[in-house]
């Protein structure tokens, strides 16, 4: 998983508020670190992608982050699913977080996920590593057709074809397994070189 999740700039209607001037389903740091040490957490990952007209993927958005360390690294758009939210609603809100709101992600009636990434604090487990906890991510391809721009913790947005997100050089860039995420996006939509 990238960077720490935060809820972004849409809220839930106040029936869902817990009443602590916060979110409903948002858990304060304390509580967020006692549910991960003792419970899977769902997460959505995103592989933004642009489309030609015959629906061929001919761009992969990948973000810039700094990491705690200051290490730079490259991502893909990620974050928790909140309680009591859809899963559409969830890549909605995490592609506007990082994206900004006029990126008019295309996300199906019924998305179904290409893979589902199993992130464990331990390295080794799977190919997913997340220090933090065990998580349990839906990935997803999504079209984008709008005007995107890096927000929240994301400095910078590139766009490479399918070619150049497989080079050495950009996998080297991205951590915790989501290189082998991003390979598994590009397989599923036919264009893993």
């Amino acid at each position: 998983m990238t960077g720490t999740a935060d809820f972004g700039p849409r809220d839930f209607d106040s029936e869902f508020n817990d009443g602590l001037d916060r979110p409903a389903g948002w858990l304060t740091g304390p509580e967020m670190e006692a549910a991960r040490a003792q419970l899977p957490i769902v997460y959505v990952d995103a592989v933004p992608v642009r489309v030609d007209e015959a629906g061929d993927v001919v761009s992969v958005g990948l973000l810039l982050r700094a990491t705690d360390s200051g290490h730079m690294t490259r991502a893909l758009v990620s974050g928790r699913v909140m309680f009591h939210e859809r899963i559409r609603d969830a890549l909605l809100r995490h592609i506007e977080k990082d994206l900004g709101p006029m990126a008019l992600p295309l996300i199906p009636a019924s998305p179904q996920p290409f893979t589902v990434a199993e992130y464990f604090p331990t390295p080794g487990i799977t190919s997913y590593h997340d220090p933090r906890q065990h998580a349990v991510s839906l990935a997803y391809v999504v079209p984008v057709r709008g005007d995107c721009h890096p927000q929240h913790n994301a400095l910078d947005l590139t766009w490479v074809t399918p070619e150049e997100a497989m080079s050495t050089e950009v996998l080297a860039e991205m951590v915790g397994g989501q290189d082998v995420l991003l390979r598994q996006a590009l397989a599923h939509v036919g264009r893993l070189i």
